[in-house]
């Protein structure tokens, strides 16, 4: 079906009824709240913003170094530093709600009853759009990936949240297990509304003049292009294991990586390494997968959804 010459295609998406103007928000941990990038460009542009995890209670995060750069990505072991969901809902959600765009905002915990609590707080709020679970950060000693390992773990953890909040549910799973799968299909029977993935892979680096880790916390998760083809795959693999949205990530910075994700089988992507290196990259993948659908003659972006030829 080919595309009038008249009419610009249509990149709107509903990711679980949060209904986006196009497929490309902000990953996790990368973005902040949005205040630095908005002095930068017209964040508003993006289908919607996804903030950096929130606690129950502040923390300062792991000792430093904690970011090294490889030859294709980086390594980060922050380890959730945050500001606590009290102070957030009161100095950053005001600002992030001012416009149309929507806000997510990822929580985490160390115990399944303070993920409950942050997400309750959140939703109490009347200003967020939709809750990010994240149990697949690795650069923390408890909570994060330890619920993401384990399907029964992480079907009760969703099922606690649902029960606590009417707010659509995206689960942020871990590639660092065995079958992306089982905890894929687990959250979906237990309340999940959508799945994001994929979360940093386990890394490590090493001075070899000191012979010390190049990171205080040993390892930290790998991002970035290295990455890239191993968040493809798992994103391929979940596409055909639930029925639920998935927001892929993992590498991107150009529209036809994006692209690769939507014939994969993700509804929406994320783009967060590449943001320190160009803080404007996400408009230029917005216009890039607009040209791309223009080129091709077609006219949603839901219709190159799942469209892998394999």
């Amino acid at each position: 079906m080919g595309l009038d010459s008249n009419r610009k295609p249509n990149l709107k998406v509903n990711l679980a009824s949060i209904e986006m103007k196009n497929p490309v928000m902000s990953a996790s941990g990368t973005f902040g709240s949005g205040h630095e990038y908005s002095k930068l460009f017209d964040i508003s542009k993006l289908g919607a913003i996804v903030t950096k995890a929130v606690t129950l209670e502040a923390r300062g995060g792991n000792p430093l170094p904690r970011i090294y750069e490889t030859p294709s990505g980086m390594l980060n072991a922050i380890g959730l530093q945050n500001k606590g969901v009290e102070r957030f809902i009161q100095e950053d959600l005001g600002f992030l709600t001012e416009g149309d765009l929507p806000v997510i905002v990822n929580v985490a915990g160390d115990t399944m009853d303070d993920y409950v609590s942050v997400a309750e707080r959140l939703s109490k709020s009347g200003l967020v759009r939709g809750l990010e679970i994240n149990i697949s950060c690795p650069n923390v000693k408890r909570g994060g990936m330890a619920f993401g390992h384990d399907p029964k773990e992480a079907a009760t953890l969703t099922s606690l949240i649902r029960r606590a909040s009417d707010l659509p549910l995206i689960v942020k799973l871990t590639p660092n297990v065995g079958e992306i799968e089982e905890i894929a299909r687990a959250v979906e029977a237990s309340g999940a509304d959508a799945v994001s993935l994929i979360n940093t892979l386990v890394g490590m680096a090493i001075d070899v003049d000191t012979f010390k880790p190049r990171l205080a916390n040993v390892t930290g998760g790998l991002s970035g292009p290295a990455i890239r083809p191993v968040a493809v795959a798992m994103v391929y693999r979940v596409a055909k294991a639930v029925k639920i949205p998935i927001i892929g990530m993992g590498g991107i910075t150009t529209a036809q990586d994006a692209i690769e994700f939507f014939l994969a089988g993700a509804t929406a992507v994320a783009i967060g390494t590449a943001n320190f290196t160009k803080p404007s990259v996400t408009l230029d993948i917005i216009k890039g997968i607009e040209e791309f659908l223009e080129a091709k003659g077609i006219r949603e972006v839901s219709e190159i959804v799942g469209q892998v030829r394999a």
